[in-house]
């Protein structure tokens, strides 16, 4: 990677780390659009983008948990079946065509329902065991994609009325993390090593990061938090529809 191209690489998830992050989420969706775009080698785009992920998902975390929104009981409940299974998908390649067109569609569809009502009813949570399928089937998906999982689960907390929007950014956040580290797992024992010039990408979505997820955990109001919510799931719908 030639030392434009990281520039650019650079400022562009500088950038998307700030929108992500603000939501709670690790931005890894962006992250591969804008490598597919600078024509980084595909070998290398997922584990690089959940490198990332760890590093932004940390910061929001943080963010989120300091300002007394973290539900540790929700967390633990959809995190442990999923970090396996986030392993799992990490080892394993699809063909593009298999899943992308259907997520993508339903990532639309939930920005849509979060542009037009952003205030959602809450409902009581379902039994503990319909949380645990639910954080399986999603970490798997967060494997597959190079994703954290964050762009699935927020839209289910949400949807359903399981959980308010900065206590879901929260849990997603810790969500995304662990789903991450696992991918990154599976990703890395079957490619051997990260890309170069990784670093100065790590410290451009942290500075990105720290901005958004202050933002976010303190700053925006309700109604303003889901709006950027529905913005990073269009943009992530768009990528996996046409990327």
């Amino acid at each position: 990677m030639d030392l434009a191209t990281l520039i650019v690489l650079a400022a562009a998830m500088g950038l998307a780390a700030t929108l992500y992050s603000s939501v709670g989420h690790g931005g890894a969706s962006a992250y591969l659009a804008i490598m597919a775009l600078a024509e980084v080698a595909p070998a290398t785009m997922r584990p690089m983008a959940l490198a990332l992920n760890l590093v932004v998902s940390a910061i929001a975390l943080a963010s989120y948990a300091r300002a007394g929104h973290f539900d540790w009981r929700l967390f633990l409940t959809v995190a442990i079946p999923a970090i396996p299974l986030a392993f799992i998908g990490g080892m394993v390649q699809l063909p593009d065509q298999t899943y992308r067109p259907i997520v993508g569609l339903i990532l639309l569809f939930a920005a849509i329902q979060f542009a037009w009502k952003p205030d959602r009813a809450m409902r009581q949570r379902p039994h503990a065991s319909i949380l645990m399928a639910a954080g399986g089937i999603l970490g798997l998906l967060a494997g597959l994609t190079g994703t954290g999982g964050g762009i699935f689960l927020s839209p289910l907390l949400l949807i359903t009325g399981w959980a308010k929007p900065r206590s879901t950014a929260a849990v997603a956040a810790a969500f995304i993390f662990v789903n991450s580290l696992a991918g990154l797992a599976g990703n890395v024992s079957a490619l051997g090593k990260l890309p170069l010039g990784l670093p100065w990408l790590v410290a451009a979505v942290a500075v990105g990061g720290l901005i958004g997820s202050r933002m976010g955990a303190v700053i925006v109001s309700r109604t303003a938090l889901m709006r950027l919510l529905a913005l990073v799931l269009v943009i992530a719908g768009l990528k996996l529809l046409f990327a």
